[in-house]
């Protein structure tokens, strides 16, 4: 039996997610933080597909750390615009819960990660 990863799925749908909260922030003539948010939360995902292809153990390590700051910037920028009174917990809430379980996922695989290719460096010395 395998077990498929449901991070590449969550990714595209939080991706989806941010995508239309965006759209209805430029609607309302909120372009500069918009971008930004849209840009970070984009590129989760996009550095999650291009790690399936990674050359390596390091760079797979290397596109997962990539996705793990673009996490990190995106619940910084969901912060921001919190912060900044537009938009309701109601629209919030949900995206920001999203991005801190991508974030606490992107965290247990880098982790897990380092430690396997560290065992592996202490197997070879």
């Amino acid at each position: 039996m395998t077990t498929s990863n449901p991070l590449p799925e969550k990714a595209l749908r939080f991706s989806i997610h941010a995508v239309q909260v965006c759209q209805k922030m430029i609607k309302q003539r909120e372009y500069v933080l918009s971008k930004q948010l849209l840009k970070s939360a984009t590129s989760i995902g996009a550095n999650i597909e291009e790690a399936k292809y990674a050359q390596s153990k390091r760079d797979f390590l290397s596109k997962m750390n990539i996705a793990l700051k673009e996490a990190s910037e995106t619940q910084y920028w969901i912060k921001v615009i919190r912060a900044s009174g537009y938009g309701s917990d109601e629209v919030w809430n949900p995206l920001a819960t999203e991005a801190h379980e991508l974030t606490a996922l992107l965290v247990a695989i880098t982790k897990t990660l380092k430690r396997k290719l560290q065992l592996e460096n202490d197997d070879h010395c």
